[in-house]
């Protein structure tokens, strides 16, 4: 049965690969991943119930990768990459999760070494979700890359790292690591959902090698994200369904948007919780809606399906499968069930009436809406100010180079400081990615601090960690840019992680004298740093 082969079956095209590569990019697999969510504690019941799945899932043969989530919810739990480890060695491979809520780049980088190093090869690179309660109270986030620059650091040292060293530099040998990401095309308004659409096209130029969906229930959805990467150059890319056997407990919290990310409508909602009414509490049902969701991932084309479900066993997984196998024939007729829209839900895709899914015809984005007066005073002083070509360029680079080093740079940069952080609320950091984002601060509006796109955490608009009370800044920067036809501009390039070494300097400076990541990019020459002495 397709999707269910041992590694002897597979053909042998791709024989370096590891068995879930080779699952992901063989036309004839069909691959599986199932999840394993670790929990708290080394020892405790839910260590040795993931020790025993992956055991049995071993023996079984029928699963790719075991997928390990990374303190899901933002709940310290077993590291992933260290249970990774342990798994590779039972014989089946592990997908780690990969975070960038807790380490810095240093931190990133050196674990990934030893991943290399212990032969685990296969991630899913993600934002992660804000941290929550631990030792004493709540963890400082780090948040330091975002999935897009993990992404890019993976295929640096893929491609084999040139790093310093006291003699100069030397290339590192070339690692062997299988990355992915996630993207959810499960946002219930426009600008939401174009910016997770940037994002994804930023991952994927930035080397993810498989993109695996967010949770949601909505048919047209999941063929909407498979269009989308196809429109985007990208159908090459193997893309993963995210099936989910759901229980009534799980579908409340999910519809009270307490799961960041994944999606229940009321609609849904009701249904399953009128099937928990049944002798059986609703069993049968939600195993048979996760047999429906592998059917029409499989039908539609994707390369392969991530199941997951609160303490789901082995054999219910190898029971999803074979019903999923006996669904596939019949995937077109299944898709009803799954019409499962948001109220006034916005899709890139017009609706195919025959079919309940999408035509290939985009929707209409509608008029440009109005900015405001201040955003037309940012726009016109942002042109003259920090364009090559602004009224105001030639002076105050010049002034910039009269000012560095000097004893006037101080009160240069505390002015600066003062003005920006009336308008901006600015975190001096001395790199400025206002620029990018229509000239909002992703520093100290977004509390993961995302410089290239939005996490996928926000519901209906609203930021992750403060629902019903502040709009994600990629949604604010959506309408702005849009009001100037300028909102594709959010996926025109990639913006750089802050570079400390800035901090509390002049970013207007730092632009001016070609020492930020905004200066290159204008050919603006860059003005080596005078000797000056700084706390």
């Amino acid at each position: 049965m397709i999707g269910t082969q041992n590694d002897a079956a597979l053909p042998s095209p791709l024989p370096h690969l590891g068995r879930y590569q080779r699952s992901l990019l063989d036309k004839d697999t069909f691959s599986i991943t199932w999840e394993l969510v670790p929990g708290r504690g080394a020892f405790e019941k839910a260590q040795e119930a993931v020790a025993l799945a992956a055991e049995q899932a071993a023996r079984g043969g029928k699963v790719h990768a075991l997928t390990i989530t990374d303190n899901p919810g933002g709940t310290p739990a077993l590291a992933a990459e260290l249970l990774g480890v342990e798994i590779n060695r039972l014989g089946i491979e592990p997908l780690v999760h990969l975070t960038c809520k807790d380490k810095n780049r240093s931190e990133l980088e050196s674990l990934l070494y030893g991943l290399e190093r212990a032969s685990v090869r296969n991630l899913l690179i993600m934002t992660g979700d804000y941290p929550k309660a631990g030792y004493l109270g709540a963890p400082k986030p780090a948040f330091d890359l975002d999935p897009v620059t993990l992404l890019g650091l993976v295929s640096d040292l893929n491609r084999g790292r040139e790093v310093p060293t006291m003699k100069g530099s030397t290339t590192l040998k070339p690692a062997h690591f299988f990355a992915g990401a996630v993207a959810s095309p499960f946002k219930s308004i426009e600008a939401e959902q174009m910016g997770q659409y940037y994002k994804l096209q930023k991952k994927l130029h930035a080397g993810a090698q498989f993109i695996v969906s967010q949770l949601g229930f909505d048919a047209r959805k999941f063929h909407e994200l498979l269009q989308m990467v196809r429109l985007l150059g990208f159908g090459h890319v193997p893309l993963v369904g995210n099936v989910y056997v759901l229980p009534a407990g799980a579908a409340r919290l999910m519809n009270s948007k307490g799961l960041p990310g994944c999606v229940v409508p009321d609609k849904l909602l009701a249904q399953v919780q009128q099937e928990a009414t049944a002798s059986d509490k609703g069993r049968a049902a939600r195993f048979q809606r996760a047999a429906e969701m592998y059917a029409i991932f499989k039908g539609l084309g994707f390369a392969g399906v991530h199941i997951a479900g609160h303490a789901m066993t082995y054999p219910e997984l190898e029971s999803v499968i074979a019903q999923g196998e006996e669904l596939v024939p019949e995937w077109q007729n299944l898709v009803p069930k799954f019409d499962n829209p948001q109220p006034n839900g916005w899709y890139f895709f017009q609706r195919d009436e025959k079919t309940g899914l999408n035509t290939a015809e985009p929707t209409d984005r509608g008029p440009r809406p109005s900015s405001g007066i201040t955003y037309k005073i940012f726009r016109t002083m942002h042109h003259a100010m920090f364009t090559r070509k602004g009224i105001f360029f030639p002076p105050m680079r010049a002034l910039s180079k009269v000012l560095d080093g000097s004893p006037l740079e101080g009160a240069f940069t505390k002015f600066e400081n003062v003005v920006k952080g009336i308008t901006n609320d600015c975190r001096h950091c001395g790199d400025c990615a206002m620029f990018d984002t229509g000239y909002l601060c992703p520093q100290s509006q977004c509390p993961k601090s995302q410089r290239n796109g939005p996490c996928g955490g926000s519901t209906d608009g609203w930021c992750e960690k403060y629902p019903g009370q502040r709009k994600c800044v990629y949604v604010r920067a959506y309408t702005l840019l849009k009001s100037h036809g300028a909102e594709d501009s959010l996926a025109a390039s990639v913006t750089p992680p802050i570079n400390y070494e800035l901090q509390q300097t002049s970013s207007w400076m730092n632009f001016y004298l070609g020492r930020d990541h905004s200066a290159e990019p204008q050919g603006i020459t860059k003005v080596e740093p005078k000797h000056k002495t700084r706390d």
